[in-house]
């Protein structure tokens, strides 16, 4: 008899193939590999999804808020595309077959894993035994031993209980709102208005801050600065107490009674303090410091930990929520250690960690913290860097440095804090020296904390010897004129924070571990969810910064406190989806809240019918003079009532909305050029305007230019050398090097996405 596999890629059949006995060959249609006693297929990352409304009844492809809200009794699977309904059908055939007595789900160890097997053989229609293979590491020896601990379907029946409601929840949530929302707001908005329960508060979290931003109002403080000297080869800064905000008279009035003045050091106190290694990466972590370092976005270092995981066998499992190792991993810390090290630049650290006669396990090892995956790790095996690419390179060296710091000791450092008196006025001086490098040995330079928050104390000093009870020379002072600074906008690494505790801006790593069950999303979708919302344009990147798009303000707006904007709500359900894979919450006590929770939303949004937003007014048109007014689809001087010139600019362009300060920019400067005489007149854009995406996906920026065609309308186009020479735009940011294998998420909410598609522009919405 034959065991058939059921891998989740292609990439994952092969490695299989490549660690069980015997040879395999490959299928004619390469949907396949045969062996003498295995059969291995494979997914393309979801194949079956759920169907769409009309599929239950051919009224509900309109959409109407009659109809709403739709709620099926037992959901219907279909195939995502045609690409997947070839490999399904063949993954069929391959179960039907009478010589294949046990299926192997070999999917990823995980809740998305256990949902693509449990669609492929819910659609295959056979009763035959499942195994599970659970795999964290995609090495020969760690398949050789999967295979070896298979378990039995049945266990993960609370899996796929969670996974089959994460998948309907999202559809009801996602499908009833963004249809409820639509209708309601068709009047104030082109096309679909996409809601879902993940991206709707993730976008909360952005449209807030960028408010705060828009809000914010710069007030001018003063801080006084001097310069010291004990003598000629030992001086120093301070700052009045610390860096104390004061009123500009104030300031000039310490700066005039301290100016050459004699000062005593009348307080010298030498700390020791002492810093603890950082925890392994789970992915959320990983993704934060690869866009702090390298400014990578989430998707693109999970692209790259992906790749190290499958093609590389470099790293563990990517996509874990834990920070911790399981006890049954202690014996492989030392092997791994000693392999990471065949690498000259890890050599001295992974030496370090494989002398030590017993290793510090008591921040590493956790088996309460550890669930379906422990944190991300190099595996048991040689890691041949020249075969990495760039990205993949970066991203093992943080996750190779990060393994061997964390059993390296203590950081030791000496802070000296120094108060000077000056004329009664205090300046206070503080300075840092590392006494023992511990874990940052393994960092080298890189150990110096980059991200640590600005403050306004001076920074640490390389301080000289000196004394208490000194006399001192004050060599300057002077003070400075600050300004308060508005919230900085989220980053991928500020953003991916927020959402895994919630919203609550937490700095503390420990704390942080603790408020993980209750975040939106979880490790494996959050980068998804960045790039869903950029894609249907609630947000845009700009260099490493993701602000809010007018759109996206809107719609946060008139949601008001609606609870699909609120992280906690959405983080709630996180847990308890949570709880229902660890069987101690019912599959069907979740779903009648998520139905619930859809007509509540209908109801809530029914109250949007009719609703007008605010819109823009650019000033007056350049031509005409009468006002440019902001419509659904554009910025013009025409209306119902006043027809105007016809002088328009559209909205879209290249897969950007152009907001209204881009327009008005524009129109200014064709207004002054109009002024000037020139021929012809233009509007230009001094800085490229980001967010734009050229017909392959990627994101560019590119500066813009108002101006005329041959039949005398006016047109937005690129200026740059590039769009003249009628060339593609250079990218934005570096593409992966290879794209993802899974396809994406549908419409039904399968994968990474959370079931909140939009309409197509040409869906036909009625309201009753």
């Amino acid at each position: 008899m034959t065991t058939l596999v059921v891998a989740e890629k292609p990439s994952v059949g092969r490695d299989i193939a490549s660690a069980l006995p015997g040879s395999f060959k490959q299928a004619k249609d390469k949907t396949y590999l045969e062996g003498d006693d295995y059969l291995i297929t494979w997914a393309v990352g979801h194949l079956v999804g759920l169907a769409e409304p009309e599929a239950y009844d051919p009224k509900l492809k309109k959409w109407r808020f009659a109809d709403l809200p739709i709620v099926p009794d037992k959901f219907k699977l279909v195939p995502n595309d045609e690409r997947a309904k070839k490999q399904l059908h063949a993954i069929h055939r391959l179960m039907a077959r009478e010589d294949v007595d046990v299926v192997v789900n070999a999917c990823d160890a995980g809740r998305e894993g256990e949902l693509i097997f449990a669609y492929v053989y819910e659609t295959a229609k056979v009763k035959k035994p499942v195994q599970r293979l659970w795999l964290n590491s995609m090495t020969r020896k760690a398949i050789e031993e999967a295979f070896g601990q298979l378990r039995p379907g049945e266990e993960m029946a609370s899996l796929e209980a969670a996974a089959r409601s994460r998948s309907e929840a999202d559809w009801v949530v996602g499908m009833n709102a963004t249809r409820a929302a639509s209708i309601r707001l068709r009047a104030a908005f082109d096309g679909a208005v996409s809601l879902g329960r993940v991206q709707t508060p993730t976008l909360a979290l952005v449209v807030k801050r960028e408010q705060a931003i828009r809000d914010f109002k710069p007030e001018p403080y003063w801080l006084v600065e001097a310069k010291f000297s004990a003598d000629q080869a030992r001086r120093y800064a301070g700052r009045y107490l610390g860096g104390k905000r004061i009123a500009e008279e104030e300031a000039a009035k310490i700066v005039k009674e301290v100016e050459g003045q004699p000062g005593e050091i009348t307080k010298l106190e030498k700390k020791e303090e002492r810093e603890n290694p950082q925890l392994l990466y789970d992915l959320t972590t990983l993704q934060r410091h690869a866009n702090t370092m390298y400014g990578f976005s989430a998707r693109r270092t999970l692209a790259a930990a992906q790749r190290l995981y499958e093609e590389h066998k470099a790293l563990t499992y990517p996509r874990t929520n834990s920070r911790y190792l399981s006890g049954d991993l202690v014996a492989e810390i030392k092997p791994t250690a000693e392999l990471v090290g065949h690498n000259p630049q890890y050599r001295k650290a992974s030496e370090y960690v494989t002398a030590l006669e017993s290793l510090p396990l008591g921040r590493v090892v956790n088996d309460e913290k550890v669930t379906d995956h422990h944190a991300i790790i190099p595996t048991r095996s040689e890691h041949d860097l020249s075969k990495m690419g760039g990205d993949e390179l970066k991203v093992y060296d943080l996750v190779a440095k990060r393994f061997l710091a964390v059993f390296h000791p203590e950081a030791v450092f000496e802070r000296t804090r120094v108060e000077t008196t000056v004329a009664t006025h205090i300046f206070r001086t503080s300075g840092r020296v590392l006494l023992v490098a511990g874990w940052k040995a393994v960092y080298g330079e890189e150990a110096e904390n980059g991200d640590r928050a600005e403050d306004d104390t001076g920074g640490d000093q390389l301080l000289p010897k000196l004394e208490q009870g000194e006399t001192v020379q004050t060599d300057a002072v002077e003070s400075l004129r600050k300004e308060t600074q508005p919230p900085r906008r989220f980053t991928d690494a500020s953003l991916l924070g927020a959402m895994e505790t919630a919203g609550k801006d937490i700095d503390d790593a420990e704390l942080r571990e603790a408020m993980k069950d209750s975040g939106i999303g979880t490790p494996a979708t959050r980068a998804a969810i960045i790039e869903r919302l950029i894609s249907v344009g609630y947000i845009e990147r700009e260099g490493r910064a993701l602000m809010a798009t007018e759109k996206g303000m809107q719609v946060i707006k008139l949601l008001g406190e609606h609870a699909l904007t609120s992280p906690t709500l959405t983080g709630e359900w996180e847990h308890r989806l949570g709880l229902i894979e660890q069987g101690e919450d019912s599959r069907q006590g979740f779903m009648s809240d998520i139905k619930k929770f859809a007509e509540d939303t209908i109801q809530e949004l029914d109250k949007l019918k009719g609703v007008k937003i605010e819109r823009a007014n650019l000033g007056p048109c350049p031509i005409c003079g009468r006002d440019i007014i902001e419509n659904r689809k554009g910025y013009s001087c025409w209306s119902r009532e006043d027809p105007g010139c016809g002088f328009v600019i559209w909205k879209q362009k290249a897969g950007k909305t152009l907001p209204a300060s881009v327009v008005k920019e524009l129109i200014e400067s064709l207004r002054l050029s109009i002024e000037a005489g020139d021929d012809p007149p233009v509007g230009r854009t001094t800085k490229p305007v980001t967010g734009f995406r050229s017909r392959a996906g990627r994101s560019f920026r590119a500066k813009l230019a108002l101006q005329q065609n041959e039949e005398g309308k006016w047109r937005v186009e690129f200026d740059e050398e590039w769009a003249r020479e009628g060339a593609k735009p250079p990218p934005e940011e570096e593409a992966p090097a290879a794209a993802e294998e899974a396809q994406p998420a549908a419409a039904s909410g399968n994968g990474d996405g959370d079931g909140a598609q939009p309409a197509p522009e040409a869906e036909p919405v009625t309201s009753e």
